[in-house]
């Protein structure tokens, strides 16, 4: 047998084994990897100026069907702008994402989610909902360590994590900063008429509110709340809405509570009624001001109820607006 006989005769033994091996290999590869059906913990951390903020998930929030949410729509132009934006026609979800801002004296959390101190009226809106605490102490911050939070307004989504289901204050160093006007609206048993849940969030705002009332501060239009922080009376949604305009080193970025729950429907139609404003005509007006001055200033913006994180810019389209979502920097 010549040399180069015996080179191809060992070369084709080598592919053959080679091959084997590699299907062998592929074959054992193809076993199934179990499904994990677990998420990270929801929260997003970034800088504004010289602050750090925290944004942290309290859950989704599913509204269902988009009609009753929105009674005096058009429900075909519901359908036909959520099917134009890629989204269910037949379900409203709604994120809750609060702000925590580090502004290296103070840790300032903005309003708290439904927590579960109502006990099953706490999961009014399903069982995605309640989730603050954990992400928040997955983030690396603890309940105890707050030393302010700031409502947008006295909702159930925003204000019942304040205290447990006992009564105990989840934020026990922590003052809590309120409108008077919604402070008096939300405790008062004479405004429990109209809407069927109104009982509800009365009660529910009693009991979160009431555990603090010693340790209250009252936001005032165009006032700062601590240094850096500049409320913005936006009335309507409730009778003492505010956003927040937060400043550092040349930066601002308002925080926007429930000015428009939804970054489609609200947006592109500024002037449409939701179905938990207090006031839906105020709400409205107030809302196509507010979009206006946001879309003209240029600020960043968080939404409490945007997609995830919630942080984008306004941007003017004819009459309506437009959502431009901020990219996430995961990296640093």
């Amino acid at each position: 047998m010549t040399i180069q006989r015996r080179v191809l005769l060992r070369a084709g033994a080598g592919l053959l084994t080679g091959a084997a091996l590699l299907q062998h290999g592929l074959h054992s590869a193809r076993a199934a990897a179990p499904f994990r059906n677990d998420l990270p913990p929801a929260w997003y951390r970034f800088r504004l100026g010289e602050y750090e903020a925290t944004v942290v998930s309290d859950g989704r929030l599913p509204l269902g069907k988009p009609e009753p949410a929105f009674p005096a729509s058009p429900p075909n132009e519901i359908v036909s702008l959520l099917q134009n934006n890629f989204l269910p026609p037949d379900a409203a979800t709604l994120e809750q994402n609060a702000l925590i801002l580090n502004t290296g004296k103070q840790l300032i959390l903005f309003d708290t989610g439904m927590g579960d101190s109502m006990g099953d009226d706490s999961k009014m809106f399903g069982p995605t909902t309640g989730r603050l605490l954990a992400n928040m102490r997955a983030s690396g911050i603890e309940p105890e360590q707050i030393d302010l939070v700031i409502l947008s307004h006295a909702h159930s989504d925003h204000c019942w994590a304040l205290v447990n289901a006992e009564g105990k204050r989840n934020f026990p160093n922590a003052q809590v900063a309120v409108s008077e006007a919604d402070l008096r609206y939300w405790t008062d048993d004479g405004n429990k008429r109209g809407p069927a849940f109104m009982t509800t969030f009365i009660d529910g705002a009693k009991k979160n509110l009431s555990a603090y009332r010693d340790r209250m501060m009252m936001v005032r239009d165009g006032a700062e709340v601590v240094p850096g922080i500049t409320a913005l009376s936006t009335p309507g949604h409730t009778v003492g809405h505010h956003c927040y305009a937060i400043t550092s080193a040349g930066q601002t970025m308002v925080y926007t509570g429930d000015l428009a729950h939804h970054h489609i429907l609200l947006l592109q139609r500024p002037l449409w009624e939701f179905s938990f404003d207090t006031d839906p005509k105020q709400s409205a007006q107030t809302r196509s001001r507010m979009l206006d001055r946001l879309a003209t200033d240029k600020h960043l913006v968080l939404s409490y109820h945007f997609p995830w994180p919630g942080l984008g810019h306004v941007v003017r389209d004819g009459n309506a607006y437009e959502w431009a979502a901020e990219p996430m920097n995961l990296t640093g």
